[in-house]
């Protein structure tokens, strides 16, 4: 009689190992989703932000601001990530039209703004932060999609996630098919490009900037408000860690591609995500350098996306930073 493994293989079934290091992987593949969402709409805000020429450098401080009053808000009516998310986005939007002014209107360097704005973000969430330091949310529970969640490997992954997971997907098909299909898509590109030539044209180049930095801080709102309510629901301070960089980063990465940043996003969210199931994937790796692993991709893309000047030039908008005063 064969044994029971060499039957197994045989019929071409999982071994018992490859069964228990599949167990170790797909909650690593599951919370790359959720790591990455942060990412993802913070990546796309500053992305639409930046295709109109536009660079705002404070999507850190926009992500605190954001994450503080979707706590407050979750915390003082107690519906959670619902009403949490929403309050993020416009405090996160507000934040922007600071910074909007200052670098629009006044024509200020856009580079020192976001800057200015990151620093007031991480200081103003502080100050505010103090009263909810020991509060606590429930978070979100899984939304398991009918049928889809059933589908070997792929569903529990992609289809069993909180609905903010989900959110991330419809924003991420909204903005790239904006860009690529809308005539609101080709005004921010011919802004981000030539100003001049659309002011020429009659087009309200401010105003259309103000829109494309109000919808990048409404996002960043969004994904500090997900960090704070859902990701982990409670607040502490500077949670969002570097999130904001690293989205900022992601946008050089993605060449100003909406494709291209979610996967960016994907796979800057692993890499956050493998820190914490190091040990069960038998990664002997010491816990400090995993936790500035994500720190360390950034650069190496960065340095890595730098050298290639041809391909910066060709999907860079040409006047990214430069201030227009019509």
């Amino acid at each position: 009689m064969p044994s029971s493994t060499t039957a197994c293989v045989a019929r071409n079934c999982p071994l018992p190992e490859d069964n228990a290091m599949l167990e170790h992987l797909l909650p690593v593949f599951a919370g790359t989703l959720a790591a990455a969402t942060p990412l993802i709409f913070a990546g796309l805000g500053e992305l639409v932000s930046e295709r109109s020429g536009v660079i705002n450098l404070g999507v850190e401080g926009m992500m605190l601001i954001g994450a503080i009053a979707g706590f407050a808000v979750a915390a003082e009516t107690g519906y959670g990530a619902v009403t949490g998310l929403p309050a993020g986005a416009l405090a996160g939007a507000a934040a922007a039209m600071i910074f909007a002014f200052f670098a629009l209107s006044l024509a200020a360097n856009q580079a020192a703004c976001g800057l200015a704005l990151t620093i007031f973000g991480i200081g103003l969430s502080a100050f505010i932060g103090q009263h909810y330091v020991s509060y606590s949310l429930p978070g979100l529970q899984p939304i398991a999609i009918p049928l889809l969640s059933e589908i070997p490997l792929l569903g529990p992954v992609f289809f069993k996630q909180d609905w903010v997971v989900y959110l991330s997907f419809i924003a991420f098909a909204g903005v790239a098919w904006t860009l690529a299909k809308t005539r609101l898509g080709l005004l921010l590109k011919a802004v981000g490009e030539s100003p001049e030539a659309a002011h020429a044209i009659g087009y309200p180049v401010l105003g259309i900037r103000y829109g494309a930095v109000a919808f990048g801080g409404a996002m960043a709102g969004i994904a500090g408000a997900y960090l704070s309510t859902v990701y982990t629901p409670l607040w502490v301070q500077n949670m969002s860690a570097g999130r904001g960089w690293i989205a900022v980063a992601l946008v050089v990465f993605a060449t100003w591609k909406p494709s291209r940043l979610m996967l960016g996003a994907y796979l800057f969210g692993a890499v956050t995500i493998l820190q914490f199931h190091a040990q069960g994937l038998g990664i002997s790796v010491p816990v400090q350098f995993l936790a500035a692993l994500p720190y360390l991709a950034t650069i190496v893309v960065l340095v890595v996306i730098s050298r290639d000047r041809r391909l910066l030039q060709l999907n860079l908008p040409a006047s990214l930073g430069k201030p227009f005063l019509p």
